[in-house]
């Protein structure tokens, strides 16, 4: 199946501003900073580094986020109380 052109510039320039912004590089709270002069503690994808964060939040605070909890329902079942049964029918005890 062939796409049109058009579908694909379309495409294309969606992605543009989400491919433009480049890796998200947080400062990192650390009670003490090992790095040179000018530069502090980020994190990019996980590793801790020096640089300068591009991102106003720390990764501390990004990765505090409020997850909403799962709640469980537990259903009550009730048994059938029935006074008298016949011979051969289910449910009586």
């Amino acid at each position: 199946m062939r796409f049109p052109l058009s579908a694909a510039l379309l495409a294309a320039v969606i992605a543009a501003p989400a491919a433009a912004g480049g890796p998200k590089i947080y400062a990192y709270d650390a009670g003490a900073n090992y790095c040179p002069s000018g530069l502090q503690p980020i994190t990019m994808n996980g590793v801790i580094c020096c640089g300068q964060p591009n991102q106003n939040q720390s990764y501390q605070q990004v990765m505090r986020h409020p997850v909403p909890k799962k709640r469980h329902v537990t259903r009550l079942r009730h048994s059938r109380v029935v006074d008298t049964c016949a011979e051969g029918v289910k449910g009586c005890y």
